[in-house]
């Protein structure tokens, strides 16, 4: 059993996303500790990348700040700073990326890399289900988890995926781009009886949510939900000193989704 599908069984977990190198990167290897010791079961860090298109404005912005950063924000400054922070911190950690960067890298190498920074799995927003083999076999030899997403749209291709599913799956709450959303209308509890019927690994809920009151609602329904957009906000607000912000917003939404 993977080290994220056992973090993430038998219990409600939150995850937390952020951009690494927003505002730099010794920040958010700061803010990755705050998000593990506020008791979030699983961290997320995006992968800065020029064209994110799963991402909505918030997370586009923080992209564009890691980015332009004067001390650099690169693929290997990135894998560094999570061998450092994947010594503090013992919940799992996922990379979110894009096909192009990890082919750029070299995708054998790239999750070799993954493997001995201490990365246990990876979500790519634009790697269709049927073209997945060639990251999948890399994946596997590092025993890196690669993460499905199930959309609103995915329908009689629900099971398909589900049925291959490793680590958690990615339930994709609103249709479009990431962001903090007042209102979420997909039917996220059909999807996930759908899910259930042909396997039992962890089911995670994201895109949209932001509130104690959404984290209740669709944490009933899933074994975890996902904030990103939430998270990005307050390191946009705050910046360097945003530590303890991000540790008690993560803490209440840990506590809503339990």
């Amino acid at each position: 059993m993977s080290r994220i599908r056992e973090a993430l069984e038998n219990k409600k977990s939150f995850i937390g996303f952020l951009t690494a190198g927003d505002p730099s990167l010794d920040r958010t290897e700061e803010f990755i500790v705050e998000m593990a010791n506020a008791g979030a079961g699983l961290i997320e860090i995006g992968i800065p990348f020029s064209d994110p298109i799963a991402e909505g404005e918030v997370i586009q912005a923080a992209n564009v700040r890691a980015l332009s950063a004067p001390e650099g924000c690169t693929t290997d400054m990135i894998f560094e700073m999570v061998a450092r922070v994947s010594k503090r911190v013992s919940v799992p950690l996922v990379f979110l990326t894009y096909l192009n960067p990890v082919y750029k890298y070299g995708v054998d190498i790239f999750c070799r890399k993954c493997r001995e920074c201490g990365i246990d799995g990876l979500i790519i927003p634009d790697m269709p289900f049927e073209e997945k083999e060639e990251v999948l076999l890399s994946a596997k030899k590092y025993e890196v988890d690669i993460i499905s997403l199930i959309a609103p749209t995915s329908e009689d291709r629900i099971q398909m995926i589900a049925k291959e599913a490793e680590g958690y799956i990615y339930v994709v709450s609103s249709m479009g781009v990431t962001g903090v959303r007042s209102e979420i209308t997909t039917d996220i509890e059909a999807i996930v009886k759908v899910i259930r019927e042909v396997t039992d690994t962890p089911i995670a809920v994201g895109f949209g949510i932001s509130t104690t009151e959404q984290a209740e609602k669709y944490g009933k329904m899933a074994d975890g939900i996902i904030v990103g957009s939430a998270i990005v906000k307050i390191i946009e607000k705050y910046g360097e000193k945003a530590g303890k912000y991000v540790y008690e917003y993560v803490k209440g939404m840990v506590e809503a989704v339990k």
